[in-house]
């Protein structure tokens, strides 16, 4: 009986060592660069990409716990030499997204704009676009996205090619004409401050906050968050916001759920 316990510990040891010695001298300054919704983890060393579902795994290349899953070894023993595969810890439960269902832990993308990951029955999605969500500059008064041959993503341009400058709208000079604000608020996005102040959207149905920075001459506006895009079920609610370093214009996204979706009896036509 003491014999085996100083086997196991003899191997552990072992083990431990074998993983020290094949750590380099200094990881990396720079993050590595990971794919839209893979997170970065340690590897016992130093920080990696996170290996995905269904993905080759080892106690040097681990899976993605923050999505659930761990590096099933099968029948074999968790030596650093041991491969595996990234599988879904079994407590976690699937979800039901488009009429597909999705493993806990299993990402896809439903589009070519989104990535997204099943967790725990909560889908959650990252845009791939992201250059899409940020605002053009304010000093464009005809911005609109125009899609670019070869690619999924859409890029913003300036029809006009004038930029105003910020000061000039901040001081109240002369502002977009009608038909060019009418153009921003149909993509619910927020109009300048000028002459009138601000100007409530009809997306939003409420009044954006305001704030000055005296030292930055820059107006903060955020909007509230939207109405959650579903009724039931997992949905989006977005906002805009220009309170950032830049104090330039992005749209936030969050998930939201109203309520859980239950499937309704619906009696037959007679």
């Amino acid at each position: 009986m003491l014999f085996s316990m100083f086997v196991v510990v003899f191997l552990g040891s072992l083990n431990l060592v074998l993983s020290s010695s094949s750590c380099p001298s200094v990881c990396p300054l720079e993050m590595p660069k990971c794919a839209p919704g893979v997170s970065v983890v340690l590897d016992g060393c130093c920080k990696v990409c996170a290996r995905q579902l269904n993905e080759d795994c080892s106690l040097t290349e681990p899976c993605d716990h923050t999505k659930g899953l761990e590096c099933n070894f099968g029948a074999s023993f968790a030596a650093p030499s041991t491969r595996g595969i990234c599988r879904a810890k079994s407590e976690g439960r699937p979800c039901e997204y488009n009429s597909k269902i999705y493993q806990n832990g299993e990402s896809f993308q439903p589009n070519c704009k989104h990535q997204c990951t099943c967790i725990d029955g909560a889908v959650g999605c990252v845009p791939l676009c992201p250059q899409e969500l940020s605002l053009p500059n304010l000093g464009c008064a005809s911005p609109r996205l125009v899609k670019v041959a070869g690619q999924c993503c859409e890029e913003w341009v300036c029809d006009d090619g004038k930029q105003m400058d910020i000061l000039e709208k901040i001081f109240g000079k002369d502002m977009l004409t009608d038909e060019q604000e009418k153009d921003l608020t149909k993509k619910n996005e927020l109009v300048p401050v000028g002459k009138g102040g601000l100007k409530s959207l009809p997306a939003f149905r409420s009044q954006p906050e305001v704030h000055m920075f005296d030292s930055q001459k820059c107006i903060v506006q955020t909007t509230p968050w939207s109405q959650c895009s579903k009724s039931c079920g997992t949905g989006m609610s977005t906002r805009v916001t220009n309170n950032n370093s830049d104090c330039k214009l992005v749209r936030e996204t969050r998930i939201c759920e109203v309520r859980p979706c239950t499937h309704s009896t619906y009696s037959s036509l007679k």
